[in-house]
């Protein structure tokens, strides 16, 4: 197995699409160490977020569990080591190898650099840009047979902006993403999508927009798992590709709004 933990689909143009916490593989030398069984992480993974970086040319995507290595948190909380770390969840027998978790965090500092380059590139390129950070959350987590979380804060789709330095400037860019996400005729009704109320953006969000503050717009999105019984595992896949049509339905009017904004590529904030 390859030591690199995602994979790069490198295309043109000011969008990007991420999805960090889509894999569920874990590095031959980790396994033997987790305690956790493949449905215990799945459920606290991004399943189909890979499928739904297909709305950008540029998509990048995690190939690892997030139990090995957390992209979207700060290096040192970015492999797990307490039930704290993880939702309550024993991750390891006992304790995992200094030696395996310097070689995730060596991971982790390479994709980092890979994004620096990524964002640099199409931000000379183009000026200001896009990212479509792909995400999605629990909401039943008192169990299969528990109730769902409430409705007030917990939207199906939750736009982190709150890393952003300057929200202001890409204010056009955000309202109309979430206007057309809105407006689009999803199978079940309108879709209920909220600006940080669940979530502010991760780590991935926080580090772009410390590094290209004038020029990167991050949208940490996050569906709620409605589409999916995250008990199971099992999705409805009507409602999966729709949540991608939806997605690609946003995409003329980001890029309009996007090619309003003067576009003086920047290098980034050192």
């Amino acid at each position: 197995m390859s030591d690199q933990i995602w994979r790069l689909h490198l295309g043109d143009g000011p969008l990007v699409a991420t999805a960090i916490h889509a894999g569920g593989d874990l590095h031959e030398e980790t396994f033997p160490h987790i305690a956790l069984e493949e449905l215990e992480r799945l459920r606290e993974q991004d399943p189909f977020t890979d499928l739904w970086t297909e709305v950008a040319p540029t998509r990048v995507i995690g190939t690892r569990s997030r139990f090995e290595v957390d992209l979207n948190r700060p290096r040192e909380k970015a492999v797990y080591r307490t039930p704290e770390d993880a939702w309550g969840l024993k991750v390891w027998k006992e304790s995992i190898p200094e030696e395996s978790a310097n070689r995730s965090l060596s991971q982790y500092d390479a994709f980092y650099e890979t994004l620096e380059t990524l964002y640099t590139e199409v931000s000379q390129k183009h000026g200001t840009f896009v990212v479509y950070d792909l995400h999605t959350y629990n909401h039943r987590r008192e169990g299969p047979e528990g109730p769902h979380a409430d409705h007030e804060g917990n939207p199906q789709v939750n736009i982190g902006t709150g890393t952003m330095r300057n929200r202001e400037k890409f204010a056009g860019v955000i309202n109309r993403f979430i206007n057309d996400l809105r407006s689009f005729d999803f199978p079940t009704g309108r879709l209920d999508v909220r600006e940080n109320v669940k979530f502010l953006g991760g780590q991935h969000a926080r580090w772009a927009h410390e590094r290209f503050p004038e020029t990167a717009c991050v949208l940490a999105i996050e569906f709620k798992k409605f589409f999916m019984d995250e008990w199971t595992g099992q999705p409805d896949m009507t409602l999966v590709e729709a949540i991608g049509d939806a997605l690609r339905s946003t995409v003329p009017g980001v890029l309009g709004e996007l090619s309003k904004l003067p576009q003086n590529g920047s290098p980034p904030k050192i």
